[in-house]
């Protein structure tokens, strides 16, 4: 551009200075990559994938109603939710985000479907972001199959309710409470007709959380819902909404899986383990001690061992291990001093308990899911 020869030379210098400012405005701009745009999914079972490596899926199965999610460079929200479904019924859809596969869309790049007994740890981190004009959860769901499938729905899904609003409530009915990943949950259990289903319901509503899928598998391999032969196949972090929904956000979401040797704890090289209960008994009371033996050629670090107390029984104190919950389908786990056990050694752990009617000692064990041999 050339100065009109009628500018005063002020006017002339300022416009000259303003054309450079421009030119290099533009020159940044050419120089600096620009972030990835975001996607709009309106399609019922459309998908994007973001970071590179997981899948945003719009996921509206419940409804005729439009559904959109609009995905972020970490994760997604939900753009529009309309129309509304039964709260005492299944939900309209779950947009949601996943690593793994979900009816044979897969996730670029994830090592899943993986064998449980060969997952090390499974850490994964999701930050959610609430509305409070609509009826939803935020639920992470972990699923697992006998098979390595890709495709259709698996044998077991566990979910984790890190939040609802509305009076809706996980299928199933209620079976006790739990502390997993060092917090504590209501737990349900029931099945919707085509699969299994394990529920951890929290408390209160929590925004962010980093922790080990592996911690809920083991759950799940204890309570007889999976087996350590089984597959982890998918992980996935997003809400089941009932009414509404715009503006639910997944603000960011992690998830990865480490294998290559037996998950923590899991007795290797076709190990087993042996328990022994040994009791003193009085009118309305008792004492246990345990020991459990690991029989395997694999040592068994962060041990937990699973067995269910008898019909009106309970625990009323413990030492050498953390007990949860004290009645039903107990969970004895480690503490720091006593977390190993090497192959051929044991640990002992003990507890005392009120009973009720006759006294009886628990049917089985399970040592980080696998059954063991009672002695």
């Amino acid at each position: 551009m050339r100065p009109s020869p009628h500018l005063p030379r002020t006017a002339r210098g300022a416009l000259a200075a303003f054309v450079t400012a421009l030119a290099t405005i533009a020159a940044l701009f050419a120089a600096t990559p620009s972030a990835q745009a975001d996607t709009t999914v309106c399609e019922q079972y459309g998908s994007s994938v973001i970071q590179g490596r997981y899948v945003v899926q719009n996921n509206r199965w419940g409804t005729s109603q439009p559904q959109c999610v609009t995905t972020t460079d970490t994760g997604f929200r939900v753009t529009r939710a309309d129309g509304s479904v039964p709260t005492d019924g299944a939900p309209k859809s779950y947009p949601s985000v996943f690593n793994g596969c979900h009816y044979t869309n897969c996730s670029p790049g994830t090592s899943l479907p993986a064998q449980l007994s060969g997952i090390s740890g499974a850490p994964s981190s999701i930050s959610y972001g609430y509305v409070g004009d609509a009826v939803y959860n935020a639920s992470y769901d972990i699923w697992l199959d006998p098979t390595p499938r890709t495709d259709g729905v698996n044998r077991t899904e566990i979910m984790i309710w890190f939040n609802k609003v509305g009076p809706v409530q996980p299928i199933g009915s209620p079976v006790g409470t739990a502390t997993v990943g060092g917090r504590s949950w209501q737990v349900w259990s029931g099945n919707n007709g085509t699969n299994d289903v394990l529920s951890f319901v929290a408390p209160s509503a929590i925004a962010s959380w980093s922790f080990d899928v592996m911690d809920f598998v083991r759950q799940a391999v204890s309570r007889g819902l999976a087996q350590n032969n089984w597959y982890l196949t998918s992980v996935q972090a997003g809400f089941e909404p009932w009414q509404n929904g715009t503006g639910l956000t997944v603000n960011s979401f992690s998830s990865a899986v480490e294998t290559g040797g037996p998950g923590p704890g899991t007795p290797g090289g076709g190990a087993a383990c042996a328990v022994s209960y040994a009791t003193t008994v009085w009118q309305g009371g008792f004492t246990a001690n345990v020991t459990v033996t690991n029989t395997g050629s694999a040592p068994v670090d962060g041990w937990r061992l699973a067995f269910a107390l008898p019909s009106g029984q309970s625990v009323t104190s413990a030492w050498n291990a953390s007990l949860s919950p004290f009645s039903g389908s107990v969970t004895a786990s480690a503490l720091t001093h006593n977390a190993s056990i090497s192959p051929g050694g044991s640990q002992s752990f003990g507890f005392q308990g009120t009973y009720g009617g006759t006294f009886a000692a628990p049917a089985g064990f399970s040592l980080n899911g696998t059954a063991c041999t009672r002695i």
